[in-house]
């Protein structure tokens, strides 16, 4: 008898939307699942070289938690490429202006720094509150 490997390709991958609820999570927790559900692990025909992630949809991301006070600690860097152009946010500021930002930073960085990365982060969609306009697409809710 003669195994025959089965290799996926771009045209065989089904993709689920998943809904995940932020409120009072952790958020380096709830960045390795989502960033996991983008890459697509927990499918058996994942292959390195063709993208099989899911679609993930985040609501209540104001309700974002840290842990062991890093709330004040924690900060967020950017560099306007000018001589000078160096600013820096903390957590409790960057809450205030756009906590959307906050899981889409941390799901970036637990993502593989390759070229299907940025077709990766656009299938994340993060909403402040519980409304959202993907009611459709019938997400399947992860409790983490």
């Amino acid at each position: 008898m003669k195994y025959k490997t089965v290799w996926t390709k771009k045209e065989d991958v089904e993709r689920k939307w998943y809904i995940v609820d932020a409120k009072d999570q952790i958020l380096g927790r709830l960045a390795t699942k989502i960033a996991s559900l983008l890459i697509g692990k927990e499918k058996p025909e994942i292959v390195p070289d063709v993208d099989c992630g899911d679609y993930v949809i985040v609501i209540n991301s104001d309700n974002i938690k840290l842990t062991r006070g890093k709330e004040l600690k924690k900060m967020y860097y950017r560099h306007s490429g000018y001589p000078g152009g160096f600013k820096e946010t903390r957590f409790d500021r960057q809450m205030e202006l756009d906590s959307t930002k906050i899981i889409e930073d941390a799901v970036k960085n637990m993502i593989p720094n390759n070229k299907m990365r940025d077709r990766r982060m656009t299938r994340l969609l993060v909403y402040k509150n519980s409304v959202h306009k993907h009611g459709g697409q019938n997400p399947i809710e992860i409790k983490l």
